[in-house]
């Protein structure tokens, strides 16, 4: 397994891209999501941290829409969150 996945908070951020409508999140929205689901505050230096090292790792992609900064996984990120989760869902099949 990558670095990349054995950060919580860095699969998390995949997992709602891939999960998003259009696959793609204001960084916001994304730690909004994460707070509600974690039910705690994260701190934005740490958040922005995080984005920041997927986004080095060639994971996820940023765009400027407007005043936002807007994420999207590359083909690289989602391939990676679909190995993922067919790894986990053959964890829970045994």
């Amino acid at each position: 397994m990558t670095k990349w996945l054995q950060s919580g908070r860095r699969r998390d951020i995949c997992f709602l891209l891939v999960a998003s409508e259009d696959g793609e999140l204001r960084s916001q929205q994304l730690k909004s999501q994460l707070e509600a689901h974690y039910d705690e505050h994260i701190e934005p230096k740490s958040f922005y941290g995080t984005l920041s090292a997927l986004e080095d790792s060639g994971f996820v992609e940023k765009r400027t829409a407007g005043l936002h900064d807007v994420y999207a996984l590359t083909d690289g990120g989602e391939r990676r969150v679909r190995e993922h989760y067919e790894w986990v869902c053959e964890c829970l099949e045994e």
